[in-house]
Formats: structure tokens, C-alpha cells, sequence
């Protein structure tokens, strides 16, 4: 099977003609490719999940995202001709732009920071590496940052993510926060690993028991990429 691999591609119009042509032209985003097959992230997150993950859930914010952002686009132009309708379906739309966009970024950071055990999965950082100083200095150990956020990710109720981040804007430090539905992180928060608690990220194969889902994820953990992100931030 081919699967895709890298970030988020964006279909670009050659020509300035085509992009002011028509709405079903505009640049969208689609689906990232993946750097590994769905069934090589076993027998920590099973095949089944991560087809059906990418797919159908992850498929359906990009299909979301796009149509908003489309129609966002096709109603600015008319807010003059009555400002209170047309920003209400604005504002109706930004809401829908933040849940599916925030779908389509938060899963693309997911799949990217996966890796088969056989790619380096669940390796943990080089002790010489800028990310892994960082987590001897605040945590003492990765277990003890991994423990923290297993923790976070514990206390989400009902859907969300817990994302390891840099801020920026207090020295680079780093921190483990909690996020719910599909917001995500922005501004001087950083993100260096998002993990899914999403019910359809683990339920076909762990069902109610998610505390073993979130163990199990380490092991396929890209760290590799993790250090990449704190560098590059």
C-alpha cells in the first residue's frame, strides 16, 4: 500500500488566472502522507485504528476545514450588502474553522510524531540533544515527563489531547498542557509532541481501559521528531 509521508501538502494553482477563477480551485489542504504503514505502529496501536484514524476521522476534518474556510471566503465579500446577517454566518463559520482546523493540524503533529519501534520509535532522546537536556534539567528523567503527561492526558474528560510544548516565551522551557475537542496550541507554546485521547484513537483495541493506550504509546513515540520541533521553535 502507498501511503503519504511528511506534513500536510497544499494543492497550489499554477497560474494567478486559476486561483481567482473559481472557489472549487482555491488552495486546500489534504491529508499528510505518513512515513509508515498503517499496521507498523502493531502491537501498540493496531492497524484497523490507524486506517480508520486516518481515513475516515482525519479525512473528515480536512473535508470540514476546507468547506468552512470556502465559505467563509464567499461570504466576506457580501458583509457590506448586510452586516448583521452575514456576520452571524461568519461567526457560526469560525467555529467550525477552529474545530476542523484544529482537527486537521493536531493530527497531522500526531501522525508525525509516530514511528514504527523499527524506525527508532520510543527511543528515547540523546542525552547530548537540546530536548533531552531540557527534560533532565525540569523533569530529572523522561519517565518522569512521560508520567506527568499520562497524567494530563488522565484528566481530560471526554474528548481532547495533551501536547508536550516549548514556550517561547519563557525561555524555552518546557510544559505539558491539556487541550479539548480539537483546539490546539498556538502563540509561544510550541508543539514537540500531541497525543491523541480522542476515543477513536484507542477504542477498537484497548475499549474503556485508556490508561493502558496512553502507556502503550510511548513506544512508538517518535523522539527524533520531538527534538527536531524543540530545535526548530
Amino acid at each position: 500500500m502507498l501511503l503519504r509521508s511528511g506534513t500536510a501538502t497544499l494543492r497550489q494553482p499554477t497560474t494567478l488566472g486559476k486561483l481567482l477563477s473559481t472557489s472549487a480551485r482555491r488552495t486546500k489542504v489534504t491529508l499528510p502522507d505518513l512515513d509508515w504503514d498503517f499496521g507498523d505502529l502493531e502491537p501498540h496501536i493496531s492497524g484497523q485504528i490507524n486506517e480508520l484514524h486516518y481515513t475516515k476521522h482525519h479525512q473528515t476534518y480536512v473535508n470540514g476545514y476546507n468547506a468552512a474556510v470556502e465559505q467563509f471566503e464567499d461570504l466576506k465579500p457580501r458583509l457590506d450588502t448586510n452586516p448583521v446577517e452575514i456576520s452571524q454566518k461568519l461567526i457560526a463559520l469560525q467555529q467550525n474553522i477552529k474545530f476542523h482546523g484544529g482537527g486537521f493540524t493536531n493530527h497531522c503533529l500526531f501522525w508525525k510524531n509516530l514511528a514504527p519501534e523499527k524506525q527508532g520509535g520510543g527511543e528515547p532522546p540523546s542525552g547530548s540533544s537540546a530536548l533531552g537536556k531540557q527534560i533532565q534539567e525540569q523533569y530529572g528523567s523522561l519517565d518522569n515527563l512521560i508520567k506527568l503527561t499520562n497524567e494530563k492526558l488522565a484528566g481530560v474528560q471526554g474528548s481532547g489531547w495533551a501536547f508536550i510544548v516549548k514556550n517561547v516565551s519563557n525561555g524555552g522551557k518546557l510544559d505539558v498542557v491539556q487541550t479539548y475537542n480539537q483546539d490546539t496550541v498556538t502563540g509561544a507554546l510550541k508543539p514537540i509532541v500531541a497525543i491523541d485521547a480522542w476515543e477513536h484513537a484507542y477504542y477498537l483495541q484497548y475499549q474503556n481501559q485508556r490508561a493502558d493506550y496512553f502507556k502503550a504509546i510511548w513506544n512508538v513515540v517518535n523522539w527524533k521528531e520531538a527534538s527536531r520541533r524543540f530545535d526548530k521553535a
